[in-house]
């Protein structure tokens, strides 16, 4: 048997590692290839094929936190996210999330791309969530409304369209004039300002704001919507936790029913087996819609194999394109 030289004498030398900019990874990331890749995600989950250990966090006081969000199943790269949620970002001109995504080979450890993540962190979010309504929606959805006119909200309106033919989708926001410059964005997308009227005609209701107490009240969501929330501020959010007694609650994972920040605030009075994981429907393993009457709703608060998955994209695309800078470690 040949013997291997010792460790001692064996350096690290040069490793080139990619960089992608925000820029890059929105270019790269192509959206019904993202929905498609989710879907596969949620699947592999559900069949027990994605490691994804409980993401860690880190408190500054007063100010915010850091997580550290690692995943990997087979034919994936070794990812590891960590995102930074300052609330106060917004006065400084920084959006209040912002993440870096690093990529390891799984066959040797060894660092090959870093990836600016805020925006992975956005269009992934948004796109669990219209894969929600491509899975779950009644299939004549026509009237779909969102409530937030953030990062969330664009990018809902962006990937909509991929789930059904709406004939109508809506923008709300608790500023009139931010709904008003994000529905100028999407031509045919309307701006509203009667809530109310807009979810009781609405098939689908997406929430998408970072609205501390419910949006919208239970008794407006007519029957047989699907209503999808991906918003998170403790304590209380933006999801009317009343609904839930009267529709079929989906979720990514288990993790959802944990105390924030790992899982969701309006969830907090309950427990597992008051949800379905969206990955078990998808699978065939969990009912999905059983009838036209049935309300469902979706609520997430990101996983760290969505990221995985986004990212594998963006860096299989930018390899592909030879786009990004390598620099050496």
């Amino acid at each position: 048997m040949q013997q291997r030289p010792g460790a001692a004498r064996i350096g690290k030398g040069s490793l080139p590692v990619l960089i992608l900019s925000e820029a890059e990874v929105e270019r790269l990331i192509e959206p019904r290839a993202l929905l498609d890749a989710l879907a596969d995600g949620f699947r592999a989950m559900s069949q027990g094929r994605v490691q994804a250990p409980a993401r860690q966090q880190l408190t500054v006081p007063s100010k915010g936190f850091s997580l550290a969000m690692p995943a990997w199943m087979e034919g994936f790269n070794l990812t590891v996210k960590i995102v930074n949620v300052f609330e106060d970002n917004l006065a400084v001109g920084l959006p209040n999330h912002l993440a870096l995504i690093a990529l390891f080979d799984p066959q040797t450890g060894a660092p090959l791309a870093l990836l600016d993540g805020t925006y992975i962190t956005a269009v992934r979010t948004a796109a669990s969530a219209i894969l929600s309504v491509e899975a779950l929606a009644r299939r004549d959805a026509r009237i779909a409304t969102v409530v937030g006119a953030g990062i969330q909200g664009r990018e809902h309106l962006r990937l909509l369209p991929l789930a059904r033919d709406f004939a109508e989708i809506r923008i709300a926001s608790l500023y009139t004039e931010d709904a008003e410059a994000l529905a100028r964005e999407f031509p045919g997308v309307q701006p509203i300002l009667d809530l109310e009227a807009a979810i009781r005609s609405s098939d689908v209701v997406c929430l998408a704001s970072h609205a501390y107490e419910p949006v919208i009240s239970a008794d407006w969501v007519r029957p047989g919507a699907h209503v999808t929330s991906v918003g998170y501020a403790p304590p209380r959010g933006e999801l009317p936790p009343d609904l839930l007694d009267r529709a079929t609650l989906y979720v990514e994972t288990e993790a959802a029913f944990e105390p924030p920040p790992v899982g969701c605030a309006e969830l907090a009075n309950l427990s597992p087996s008051d949800g379905i994981r969206l990955g078990d429907m998808l699978a065939g393993s969990a009912p999905g819609r059983i009838s036209d009457q049935q309300v469902t709703v979706y609520k997430a608060m990101g996983i760290a194999m969505e990221d995985m998955v986004a990212a594998h994209l963006a860096y299989r695309s930018a390899l592909r394109e030879r786009v990004g800078r390598q620099v050496v470690l």
